[in-house]
């Protein structure tokens, strides 16, 4: 892991992402790329060219560049290589963008999150950003002084689709030499014997070194509801999904787990796309 993006809208949120960003920076001697979209039609604006038909462009612009310039005197950022950005597009296109063009090779960012019927229609931005990013999302909800990972848990269904998210899972929890706690909820209308759960999980296992893997069946009324209650007993300070990345009426109807523990859990949430 060698560049992290992290994007930004000069929330307390996206800040407490950041401080995050720079942990890991510092750790792993990482680049920080901090990117801040305007969702404006500037498609035409050159932020070189201090002319422009759009004069409010040249206002956002300078007030961004003022905010970087705030930003980056914080002192968890000294001595950390940092790039800023600012860009025109929908902020889960510009985070795609971004990706591809920087390589990178983990975005980290806050949730405001979204409840109820806004939700429902659109989603969170850091939502959708889960959903199209082709690298891990890491997603934070709070402050973390000191962010380190000592039980990550990796709920799947451990179908075959899942055997590359789960591949990545176990990479980054290298990374932090920590133990992984491998999760399957079990529901009344997606039920699983014990048998045949663990004997999905070991599927995935027999390719790997088991060592510091631990087999876990919960029961609950939800998927998403076990994964919460599970990481909750554990007292867990990662939970890491893999997502489909579904759009439009799929994604209407079908939803995703992952999208939605993005938006309802307290923990941090990390997720690997199939």
């Amino acid at each position: 892991m060698k560049k992290i993006l992290v994007p930004t809208d000069f929330s307390s949120q996206s800040e407490n992402a950041l401080k995050v960003a720079a942990q890991l920076a510092r750790k792993f001697n990482c680049e920080i790329y901090l990117l801040h979209m305007l969702e404006m039609p500037l498609q035409k604006v050159d932020p070189l060219n201090s002319y422009s038909d759009l004069p409010e462009a040249v206002y956002f612009m300078k007030l961004a560049q003022q905010k970087f310039e705030t930003l980056l005197e914080k002192d968890y950022l000294k001595d950390l290589i940092v790039h800023e950005a600012v860009d025109f597009h929908e902020i889960f296109k510009g985070v795609y963008k971004a990706c591809k063009k920087f390589e990178i090779d983990l975005v980290v960012m806050g949730s405001h999150g979204a409840s109820g019927f806004k939700e429902l229609l659109i989603g969170s931005n850091t939502e959708k950003v889960v959903r199209t990013s082709e690298v891990p999302v890491l997603v934070i909800k709070k402050e973390h002084n000191v962010f380190n990972v000592e039980q990550f848990v990796f709920a799947s269904d451990f179908k075959e689709e899942s055997k590359v998210p789960f591949l990545k899972a176990l990479k980054f929890a290298a990374l932090f030499e920590t133990e992984i706690h491998l999760l399957m909820v079990v529901t009344a209308n997606k039920f699983v014997t014990t048998a045949e759960a663990k004997e999905r999980i070991q599927g995935f296992l027999d390719a790997v070194t088991p060592n510091y893997c631990s087999i876990h069946i919960y029961n609950d009324i939800s998927i998403e509801s076990g994964v919460m209650n599970f990481s909750q007993s554990i007292e867990a300070d990662l939970i890491g999904m893999s997502t489909h990345g579904r759009q439009g009426i799929s994604h209407f109807f079908n939803g995703s787990i992952s999208e939605d523990l993005v938006n309802h859990a307290r923990r941090p949430v990390i997720t690997f796309k199939i």
